[in-house]
């Protein structure tokens, strides 16, 4: 990694939705690129102040607060291979999918210079990856939060790459997700349409922009389907129709189901049993496990095109532990 040749400085203002987040929490939603401890040690050297105070990274925003931060732009040369476990779906010589675990960066960026799916791709594959990306991500055709866990397809060829790019591109291939949101959807199935573009107060949100003329607001489209209800809180799936960045979420914040556990976009920044069982949130200080901490949302199935064969595929991942719990939970709660 070569060494930081200059500075990302933002001015940013904490919402409502952000009151009495912890600094360093505040800022890994922020800046999504960069690790949590790179941000915890840059508020310690004094690279991030609240109202032009220096402070520690246990620090609780307040809505309103005024936060200057400046950070080093970090740049990787180059990407070493890590031998990463990966849960492979499906791999032949063309691509593979893996099921994607939370907390997985997808490729290498800004505070991310390791332990990527792009490290564990070029472990794996070797010399069969595609570099269409470029180096540093190598076999990379598109992407999924950091902390959404589920199916991601893989290329191996660059042929491979360009006839699954020309899919995403052509919006051929059909994504199924399931989330666990925040109330009672009041209908069984629907459509969000909103436009959506990045949030000018904070760089790494998205939100729906309904002002003429938004700059870089972008058409976008959610289908939805219950597929459980329990109290205050719903299983659902969605398929988007489009691909904006962080569409499923927004979508869902804006219709005022935010998926659990998503402090980005209102879902709360963990869910905890007392919470569905009514007790509310444990005070501070407790030491009660959460359910889940981070966002509910799980790419559960991806139908397309073998890139080579033509041939129709759906490759399926059941969610992971973490979410099947907090099913289990809610289920358990509404029995109960």
């Amino acid at each position: 990694m070569s060494e930081p040749s200059e500075l990302i400085v933002e001015e940013l203002t904490a919402g409502p939705e952000h009151e009495r987040l912890r600094l360093d929490k505040f800022l890994s939603l922020a800046f999504q690129d960069y690790s949590r401890s790179f941000l915890q040690r840059a508020i310690r050297e004094g690279r991030v102040t609240v109202g032009g105070r220096t402070v520690k990274p246990s620090c609780l925003v307040k809505a309103g607060d005024a936060i200057r931060v400046a950070i080093p732009v970090l740049v990787e040369d180059h990407l070493e291979p890590e031998p990463i476990p990966l849960a492979i779906l499906y791999e032949d010589e063309h691509f593979l999918a893996v099921n994607k675990p939370p907390d997985l960066v997808v490729h290498p960026s800004r505070g991310h210079a390791r332990g990527t799916l792009a490290n564990a791709l070029l472990y794996h594959c070797r010399e069969h990856v595609s570099n269409l990306n470029g180096p540093l991500r190598p076999g990379i055709v598109h992407r999924l939060d950091r902390d959404t866990s589920g199916v991601i397809l893989c290329a191996k060829t660059n042929a491979a790459h360009a006839a699954l790019a020309a899919q995403f591109k052509d919006r051929l291939v059909r994504k199924e997700y399931v989330a666990v949101v925040r109330g009672a959807m009041e209908h069984d199935s629907g459509e969000i349409s909103f436009p959506i573009g990045r949030d000018p107060r904070l760089r790494e949100r998205m939100r729906v922009r309904l002002d003429a003329g938004a700059t870089g607001a972008r058409p976008a489209v959610s289908r939805f389907f219950v597929e459980e209800r329990f109290e205050r809180f719903t299983l659902v799936r969605v398929e988007p129709l489009t691909g904006r960045t962080h569409q499923i979420r927004v979508h869902l914040s804006a219709v005022r189901h935010p998926v659990v556990a998503d402090a980005l976009y209102g879902g709360g920044e963990a869910l905890y049993p007392s919470e569905i069982l009514r007790k509310g949130r444990p005070a501070e200080g407790t030491t009660e496990t959460p359910l889940i901490a981070r966002q509910a949302l799980h790419a559960r199935s991806i139908r397309f095109s073998h890139p080579a064969t033509g041939a129709a595929m759906t490759l399926t991942a059941e969610p992971p532990e973490d979410i099947l719990a907090l099913i289990a939970a809610l289920k358990s709660a509404r029995s109960g």
